[in-house]
């Protein structure tokens, strides 16, 4: 018994610590880490960049792994066994489905990665793809959950809006993504160069994506903890920074429009506005 409540008080250090860090650097991690990695992409996508910084995987990994740090510290309060197990599956079904996309075609149509995002698994996946997909949904799945507050009760209501969420999500990251050179479509599709096929694709992993999600977690005790922690959404906020700058400089105005959506439900979550902007700055 001791030794458990020792384990259980420096877990509670440990989270309040890193609740201390994530908040103390949130305009960094959310704000500058986002726009850095657009102009590098953007360069290293440009010709300017020379090698070996440009699409640096170390550097794109890093950065990935900052900005997804307000998600993980947010959610880790919440994260028991069952979680743990679920999400576990969830990065096994990750790992799955890509590798069914590249070398069936199906469910994303014909796509192959052009730029190695740190090390691949068999020559053909990243190794942390999970790193860069799971969280894309966790991020829509809480949002839907702030956004619909009552209504969330509703799982019908809750899963069909986190389900469009994660398809929202790709309309914005595909194009830009493509555009950057990181993966391509053979044929390109009509949507930047990503083909419809790519998006029943997502209907369906996001489907599954979503279901797992919904079931790994104790919604009401989620839900308290997203209303109370005002920076585990903050990955999103990078998301949007990130791919719609991108996009806006290839003018993919479509996409950074739907961009634009997840900024307009990220301010009606009252905790983005000029003076959280202006209080996370740091102080010199």
């Amino acid at each position: 018994m001791a030794e458990e409540a020792g384990m259980s008080a420096m877990r509670a250090a440990t989270q309040r610590r890193l609740e201390e860090i994530i908040q103390n650097n949130r305009f960094t991690i959310a704000v500058v880490f986002p726009i850095v990695g657009a102009l590098t992409l953007l360069a290293s996508a440009e010709g300017i960049l020379p090698d070996p910084l440009a699409y640096n995987p170390l550097f794109i990994l890093f950065g990935t792994a900052v900005m997804r740090s307000p998600l993980v510290v947010g959610l880790g309060p919440r994260i028991g066994w069952r979680a743990l197990g679920l999400l576990g599956l969830l990065t096994a079904y990750t790992y799955a489905i890509e590798l069914v996309g590249v070398r069936t075609d199906w469910p994303y149509g014909a796509f192959e990665y052009t730029i190695q995002l740190g090390p691949m698994l068999f020559d053909e996946i990243p190794i942390a793809l999970p790193l860069f997909f799971v969280p894309l949904v966790l991020n829509a799945y809480l949002l839907t959950l702030l956004v619909l507050e009552e209504a969330a009760d509703s799982a019908l209501v809750r899963l069909l809006v986190a389900i469009a969420a994660v398809v929202a999500v790709d309309l914005v990251l595909d194009p830009a993504a493509v555009a950057i050179g990181f993966w391509t479509f053979d044929p390109a599709g009509v949507y930047y160069g990503v083909p419809v096929s790519n998006y029943a694709g997502w209907i369906l992993s996001g489907t599954v994506a979503v279901v797992l999600v919904d079931l790994a977690f104790d919604r009401s005790a989620l839900r308290a903890r997203v209303a109370d922690c005002e920076f585990i959404l903050d990955d999103l906020v990078s998301f949007v920074l990130l791919w719609g700058t991108i996009n806006v400089f290839y003018a993919n105005w479509l996409a950074a429009g739907v961009a634009l959506l997840f900024c307009v439900a990220l301010f009606r979550t009252e905790r983005y506005d000029l003076e959280m902007v202006t209080s996370a700055v740091p102080e010199r």
